[in-house]
C-alpha cells in the first residue's frame, strides 16, 4: 500500500500547478516570461511580456487560461529573516462577484508570484466545480 503526504494529496487537486519559471528583466526593455505549468495534468508552456516581472508572468499564464479575472491585491511579506528569506506572495482576484485568495512561496519572490496567481486560480476553478453540478 503506497503512502500519499499531504503535499502529494494537495497537488492532486490541483487543477493548476505550478512547473517552472524562465524570466528576463533588463532595464530599458519590456520585461519577458516563460512560464510552464500543469493544467489538469497535462503540462502547458506560455510566454509572456508586461511592465514588469509578475505582470509578465501573469500574461503569460493568462495567454492560457484566459480567467477573465481582475488583480485586486498583490502583496509580498518576508516569511524568514535576512537577505535570503523566504518570500511569502498573496494574490487576490475577482471573478462574477467571487474573490479569492492564492499564496505562494518561494525564495524567489517572482516565483512565489507565479504560485500565488495559480493559487487563486485553482480556488477559483475549484468553487466554479462545486457551483456547477455534473448532469
Amino acid at each position: 500500500m503506497a503512502l500519499v503526504s499531504d503535499e502529494q494529496h494537495a497537488h492532486e487537486n490541483e487543477f493548476y500547478r505550478f512547473v517552472s519559471l524562465s524570466q528576463q528583466s533588463e532595464t530599458g526593455e519590456k520585461p519577458q516570461a516563460k512560464v510552464v505549468f500543469s493544467m489538469d495534468g497535462k503540462e502547458s508552456s506560455c510566454s509572456g511580456e508586461g511592465n514588469g516581472p509578475v505582470d509578465a508572468i501573469v500574461n503569460a499564464i493568462e495567454s492560457k487560461v484566459d480567467s477573465g479575472c481582475e488583480l485586486l491585491l498583490f502583496s509580498v511579506n518576508a516569511i524568514t529573516t535576512g537577505t535570503q528569506s523566504q518570500g511569502e506572495v498573496t494574490m487576490r482576484l475577482s471573478k462574477a462577484g467571487r474573490i479569492v485568495n492564492g499564496v505562494g512561496s518561494d525564495l524567489d519572490i517572482v516565483v512565489a508570484s507565479a504560485k500565488a496567481y495559480l493559487s487563486a486560480l485553482n480556488k477559483l476553478h475549484s468553487k466554479a466545480e462545486r457551483l456547477s453540478p455534473q448532469l
